[in-house]
C-alpha cells in the first residue's frame, strides 16, 4: 500500500504540475504586459472603466492586438519613417539610450532573422574547466573585441534554466567550443526543463 500510495502521489505530480506551472508562468506573463500596456494609457482609458467590469487577461489581448498593428505598420514606408525618427531620439537619450540599444538587440537575436538570429548549439566550458554549459553562437566578434585578441573569438550566449531570456555573454575562442547537431529549439526545451527533456540522438543507417 505504501508503495502504491508513493507511486500515485508521484504519477500525480507529474500530471499535474506541468500544468500548474504553464497556469503559473501565464499568469505572471499576462499580468506583467497588462501593467507595462497601463502604464502608457490614462485610468479612464482601462478597459474595465469602459467596459464596467474586468475581464482577465483582455489587457493582454489589447496588447496582443497593438504589437500586431505596429509591426504592419513599420511594413510600411510611413511607419518605417516614423519608428526610424523614433529610433533616432531614443538613441540620444543620455541615460535610456543604451537600455533601449541592449533591449532592441536582444530582441532582434531572439525573434528576428537571418544574421541575427541564434545560428546554432554549442558547448562551452563554463563556469569551471572541466564542467560545459549549453550555449547559442550569436555572432563573431568583431572591432577592437577581435583586434585586440590573437585567436578567432566567437559570441556566445549562455541562458540560464528555468528562464533562458536571461543569460550571459561570453566571447570565447571558437577552437575552445564543442559544436552540436541539436536544434536550437530542442536545445531550448532542455534548458527550461533543466535537462529532463532530453532529445535521443537520431540513429544513422550504418548503426542498424
Amino acid at each position: 500500500m505504501k508503495t502504491f500510495l508513493k507511486k500515485s502521489f508521484a504519477a500525480g505530480l507529474i500530471a499535474l504540475l506541468p500544468i500548474a506551472g504553464t497556469i503559473w508562468l501565464l499568469k505572471i506573463i499576462i499580468f506583467t504586459v497588462e501593467d507595462i500596456f497601463r502604464s502608457f494609457f490614462p485610468e479612464r482609458f482601462y478597459p474595465e472603466n469602459i467596459l464596467g467590469f474586468k475581464i482577465p487577461g483582455i489587457g493582454l489581448f489589447i496588447a496582443a492586438i497593438l504589437i500586431l498593428l505596429t509591426g504592419m505598420l513599420t511594413r510600411f514606408y510611413l511607419g518605417k519613417k516614423i519608428f526610424s525618427y523614433g529610433d533616432k531620439i531614443f538613441r540620444r537619450i543620455p541615460l535610456g539610450r543604451g537600455i533601449y540599444s541592449a533591449i532592441k538587440q536582444f530582441m532582434s537575436t531572439i525573434v528576428g532573422e537571418g544574421q541575427k538570429s541564434f545560428r546554432k548549439v554549442v558547448l562551452a566550458e563554463y563556469p569551471n574547466p572541466g564542467s560545459y554549459a549549453l550555449g547559442f553562437v550569436t555572432s563573431y566578434a568583431s572591432g577592437e573585441v577581435q583586434t585586440k585578441t590573437e585567436e578567432r573569438v566567437v559570441n556566445v550566449f549562455i541562458p540560464t534554466t528555468p528562464t533562458p531570456t536571461s543569460g550571459f555573454l561570453l566571447m570565447m575562442p571558437e577552437r575552445k567550443l564543442i559544436p552540436l547537431e541539436m536544434a536550437v529549439e530542442d536545445a531550448f526545451k532542455l534548458i527550461v526543463s533543466g535537462g529532463v527533456v532530453v532529445k535521443p540522438p537520431a540513429i544513422s543507417s550504418t548503426e542498424h
